[in-house]
């Protein structure tokens, strides 16, 4: 094999496979038809799981320094603005970044162009995939990619991402349906310069009628994010792009009394809602918009397609790194499907109830932020605004269906098959990357040295957590990735915990 890994696409998800492929020490080649990295804006909101992989990753700095806190929303009606509803650290005890952060797309994937680089490698820019085989023998996979000129190169790898979007070349040629549907209204989105009529510091949200208004802060005076509906009476087909633009610049002021000057990105797109139908095919797997689209409510589709890549990476370092079997990797499906189908399913209600041209929907979006937001800030307890909201939001609450996250009577458990919860400083050890055993507050030292001489790996025994759901006197085995899959008492760990180690299958760690 020429390499282990192949990455075709180097958006944001190619881009953080690639970067943790070449942290984990894997070798892998990303390629990618386009000359440079994204300069549109593009996705725009940067969730706190995201940002706990980027800190894993050792580029949180940079990420913390170019980000922008979104400090409030503030709903409306048509031109008016209600009162701001006030974000502060809605997540404060879930995480170490308990805000709610604006990082556009184009700088995301320069600090990941930067991680990977720093690194020893790069992004093999302008090569566009042309071919995908599998080798003779099923366990690899050719791929062909053809430069500007047209000339043809073949790299062959153990496995390929699929990582080059919802049109995906790799997806097509696999013959991998993508399943789902596109709704009728066309949006637009405006990275606009000179914007007046909006609360500039907060992000406005806005229905009128039959239309909708969606903005984001950017970084400098009067810079923001518009989003709204063109609708098909307003195309302008033939017209050309300023005809486009200035149909659409009259209607949202006279819908909603805001204006702006000039721009820097003017886009028109349809929304999808679709999974494919299988992440993994053989020694061929698909990640991001490749594997998933959907409505841009709720800024989680770069965060998802950032957290495959963070999951896929580490079931790579199992099989590649530690001798586990290949059907390893068949838990990447088996986790990040779900995750994907219920993002689609949540967003999915969620953008047909704001732009529903019916009368009760209507009527709800016209009423329901005058009178019901002040009401429900006020009298719905912070635990349930903070602490759940901002766990969805915040994709925090990702929950997997590893063996043992439910009891026996049905119920979930609320720790294993969960991202390890933050109690302060268990998190810096898992920059270290490895499978690790944690326990909160009573270990006894000889049950601590028994467990690591039986498993091989590092047993980190931390303060007592009451804020958690970490228990003491118990021990929790967690994934290089952060997430929990397993906890025994002490006299059953080294047992349970063997069961589960990729390429450990007696205390002894005979293969």
């Amino acid at each position: 094999m020429d390499t282990d890994v192949v990455v075709i696409g180097a958006g944001p998800t190619g881009l953080m496979l690639a970067a943790w492929l070449a942290e984990l020490e894997i070798d892998a080649v990303i390629v990618d038809g386009k000359a440079e990295p994204t300069r549109e804006s593009r996705a725009i909101g940067l969730q706190a799981r995201s940002i706990e992989i980027y800190d894993q990753l050792g580029v949180v700095e940079r990420v913390m320094q170019e980000a922008r806190v979104a400090p409030a929303a503030r709903p409306g009606y048509g031109h008016q603005m209600f009162n701001a509803v006030e974000f502060d650290a809605l997540g404060e005890g879930q995480t170490p970044y308990p805000q709610l952060y604006i990082l556009e797309q184009s700088r995301n994937e320069r600090i990941l162009v930067d991680a990977l680089r720093s690194r020893g490698r790069d992004v093999r820019w302008g090569q566009k995939l042309v071919g995908l085989v599998e080798t003779a023998d099923r366990e690899g996979v050719t791929v062909a990619v053809a430069d500007g000129d047209g000339a043809e190169q073949t790299i062959t790898a153990r496995y390929v991402v699929g990582a080059d979007g919802a049109s995906s070349l790799v997806r097509e040629l696999r013959g991998i349906a993508f399943e789902g549907t596109t709704n009728a209204e066309t949006f637009c989105v405006i990275d606009a310069n000179g914007v007046t009529g909006l609360d500039e510091d907060a992000i406005n949200i806005r229905p009128f009628e039959t239309d909708l208004l969606l903005t984001f802060p950017m970084e400098g005076e009067g810079h923001a994010r518009i989003i709204t509906v063109v609708p098909e009476a307003e195309h302008h087909d033939g017209d050309g792009a300023d005809a486009l633009e200035n149909a659409v610049r009259e209607r949202v002021r006279t819908s909603f009394g805001v204006t702006w000057q000039s721009h820097t990105w003017f886009a028109t797109y349809r929304v999808h809602h679709r999974v494919a139908e299988r992440f993994r095919d053989g020694v061929v797997f698909l990640a991001g918009d490749a594997a998933h689209v959907h409505s841009p409510v709720g800024a989680q589709g770069m965060n998802t397609g950032l957290q495959d890549a963070h999951n896929l990476a580490f079931a790579f370092a199992d099989v590649l790194k530690r001798g586990a079997p290949d059907s390893i990797l068949d838990r990447y499906e088996a986790e990040r499907m779900p995750v994907a189908r219920h993002l689609i399913a949540t967003t999915d209600s969620l953008f047909s109830f704001v732009t529903s041209p019916e009368t009760v929907p209507r009527l709800v979006r016209r009423i329901a932020p005058r009178l019901l937001g002040p009401i429900i800030t006020r009298l719905l307890p912070r635990t349930w605004i903070g602490d759940r909201g901002f766990g969805y939001l915040g994709q925090l609450r990702v929950r997997y269906h590893v063996p043992g996250s439910e009891h026996a009577d049905g119920t979930r458990d609320d720790v294993v098959g969960r991202r390890l919860p933050w109690a302060g400083d268990n998190v810096d050890a898992l920059r270290s990357h490895e499978w690790q055993v944690h326990e909160y507050g009573s270990a006894d030292p000889a049950d601590t040295a028994r467990l690591e001489r039986a498993l091989g790996c590092e047993v980190h025994v931390f303060s007592a957590a009451p804020d958690t759901p970490l228990i003491p006197g118990e021990f929790y085995l967690v994934r290089p990735d952060g997430y929990v899959v397993a906890r025994a008492r002490p006299s059953e760990a080294a047992e349970t915990f063997a069961g589960v180690l990729p390429g450990r299958r007696t205390l002894e760690g005979q293969e």
